[in-house]
C-alpha cells in the first residue's frame, strides 16, 4: 500500500514551489489564490527572498503547506492515497490532500496557527533541542526529573527525540542527557517550545479557528500525531489538530502503525527528503520515494 506522508517546519528552502508555478497552470492559480487569501506576496520569499524571511514562523508554515499541497494537486490521477500523515505542521496538508479540508480553509488555518504561535513564543522565552542516541523512556525520565517546564515533543525515529520547554530547563535537561549517555543534546535554533504546554494560549486561539471551520470525512485514514492511529471521522480530526500544539508529535509510532497497517511504499509530498531519511530509520524494509 501507497502512503503519502507531508513534511513540517525545517524543510523550506528559497526557490521552494518556483518549478510547479513556472510549469503548471493550476499550480500558478493556487499560488496567486493563496498571495490573496494570506494579503502578501509569499511567493516572492518563496521563490527569492532571503532564509531570514522564509524562516520567520508565519511565513515558514504556510509556504511548506502551499509547496505541499500544491504538489499533491498536480499529481492529478497519480495521486491515489490509502493512507496519509503529516509531521507536526504537515497534517494541514495531509488533511487537504484527503479532502477533508479545502485549500482555502488549510491556508487560513496554517496562517492562524503560525501567527498564534509565534504570538506564543514571544510572549516566553522558550526553546527545543534534539537528543540523539538515547531510548525515549530515558528522555522521557530525564524531562521528568528536571525544574520548569521540558517535555518529550517529537518522536522523529529511534534514538532521535525532540525536547521542547522553557529555555533554563531546555539547558539543564541538555546537560543531564550527556551524562546519560545521548550522543549528543543540542539547542536548536527555533523561536520556541513548540508542541509543548507553553503553547497553550496559540492551542485556545487555533481551537476557536478550527471550530468554525468545516472539516469532512477524510477519502482515507489519516495517522494524525497525537494519537499515532489511523482516524477516519472529521470530529476526531478536530479535536487532534487543536490537541496537536500542546502535545507530542508521535511520529515514530505513526510510521509503524502505518507499516503495520500495510504500507510498504512512503511518498514525500513537499520540500526536501527529511522524513524518507525518518521512515528508513523506523522501518528499513520501506520504500520511499519523493512526489
Amino acid at each position: 500500500m501507497k502512503a503519502y506522508v507531508f513534511p513540517g517546519q525545517g524543510a523550506q528552502f528559497i526557490g521552494m514551489g518556483k518549478d510547479l508555478y513556472d510549469s503548471s497552470a493550476e499550480a500558478k492559480e493556487l499560488f496567486e489564490k493563496a498571495n490573496e487569501i494570506l494579503g502578501f506576496r509569499i511567493t516572492d520569499i518563496m521563490f527569492e527572498g532571503t532564509d531570514e524571511e522564509l524562516k520567520q514562523t508565519k511565513v515558514t508554515q504556510p509556504a511548506i503547506f502551499l509547496h505541499s499541497v500544491i504538489l499533491a494537486k498536480t499529481l492529478g490521477e497519480d495521486f491515489q492515497p490509502e493512507m496519509v500523515a503529516g509531521h507536526s505542521l504537515g497534517e494541514f496538508s495531509a488533511l487537504v490532500a484527503a479532502g477533508a479540508l479545502s485549500f482555502e480553509d488549510g491556508l487560513k488555518l496554517v496562517s492562524q496557527r503560525a501567527q498564534a504561535m509565534q504570538k506564543a513564543c514571544e510572549s516566553q522565552p522558550s526553546t527545543m533541542a534534539a537528543v540523539l542516541g538515547l531510548d525515549d523512556a530515558i528522555v522521557e525520565e530525564v524531562c521528568a526529573s528536571i525544574d520548569g517546564v521540558v517535555v518529550a515533543a517529537n518522536y522523529n525515529c529511534p534514538g532521535q527525540l525532540v525536547i521542547s520547554g522553557e529555555v533554563e530547563a531546555i539547558n539543564a535537561a541538555c546537560e543531564v542527557m550527556k551524562e546519560k549517555g545521548a550522543r549528543r543534546a543540542l539547542v536548536l535554533p527555533v523561536g520556541g517550545a513548540f508542541h509543548s504546554p507553553l503553547m497553550e494560549p496559540a492551542r485556545e486561539e487555533l481551537a476557536a479557528a478550527i471550530e468554525e471551520t468545516s472539516i469532512k470525512n477524510p477519502i482515507c485514514p489519516v495517522y494524525q500525531n497525537v494519537t499515532a492511529s489511523a482516524v477516519t471521522d472529521a470530529t476526531e480530526i478536530k479535536r487532534n489538530l487543536v490537541t496537536q500544539l500542546t502535545a507530542p508529535v508521535k511520529w515514530t509510532q505513526s510510521v509503524q502503525a502505518m507499516v503495520a497497517d500495510g504500507a510498504s511504499i512512503f511518498i514525500e509530498v513537499g520540500p526536501g527528503n527529511v522524513l524518507q531519511g525518518l521512515v528508513k530509520k523506523i522501518n528499513r524494509a520501506s520504500e520511499v520515494a519523493s512526489a
